[in-house]
């Protein structure tokens, strides 16, 4: 066994550990059906969500011609569409966020330590396995429980953190001191004077 080999087999078996500690939640199997020459194709539509308790959740959906297929379709498009949530606190979010997505609507309330999570649904399995353990949330738009998860991970992007709110290159700065009345009145009449 060659030095190359014997690096390359701890990084499988990482991956793999990697992969394993995701949790995953099927919202919705589906089936669905294209209209043929022959007759109707069946197909089976998968929607999964994943996460890792700790902020880090993704979605997914998927086609196949059974529903394992399908599945597995759909975690694999959910890695690829991972997204780290801005928890605060002991694990609430930062504001309330109303949010419309097509036409699912979602309110998302922050709550204080100790409330759980209360929403319905496929958001509450999404949130069960995002990390955020005091939430409220309550969808009054569409039952669809796709265009459901649609908006909750809509509502996930528009999370704004104090940090975020204003960024190094908005915010005042301290170290310049404030131009007077005067001083200003004398910049642009030579600015005027330099131009004529």
């Amino acid at each position: 066994m060659s030095e190359k080999e014997r690096q390359r087999k701890p990084r499988r078996e990482s991956r793999a550990a990697v992969e394993r500690e995701f949790e995953q939640r099927i919202i919705d199997i589906a089936r669905v059906a294209r209209v043929m020459a022959g007759g109707k194709r069946m197909r089976f539509r998968a929607c999964v969500v994943i996460g890792d308790r700790r902020g880090l959740i993704g979605y997914g959906s998927g086609k196949g011609a059974d529903v394992t297929l399908a599945v597995t379709k759909a975690v694999n498009h959910a890695k690829k569409n991972m997204r780290k949530l801005p928890i605060v606190g002991d694990g609430t979010i930062a504001h309330t966020i109303p949010i419309k997505f097509k036409a699912a609507r979602l309110l998302l309330k922050p709550a204080p330590k100790g409330t759980g999570i209360v929403a319905g649904g496929a958001v509450r399995a999404a949130l069960e396995i995002s990390g955020i353990n005091d939430i409220v949330a309550k969808i009054y738009g569409s039952k669809n429980k796709l265009n459901n998860i649609k908006a909750l991970f809509s509502a996930f992007d528009r999370l704004i953190v104090s940090s975020q709110r204003y960024p190094a290159a908005h915010q005042p700065r301290v170290s310049e001191p404030a131009k007077t009345k005067e001083q200003s009145v004398s910049e642009i009449g030579g600015e005027q004077q330099g131009k004529s």
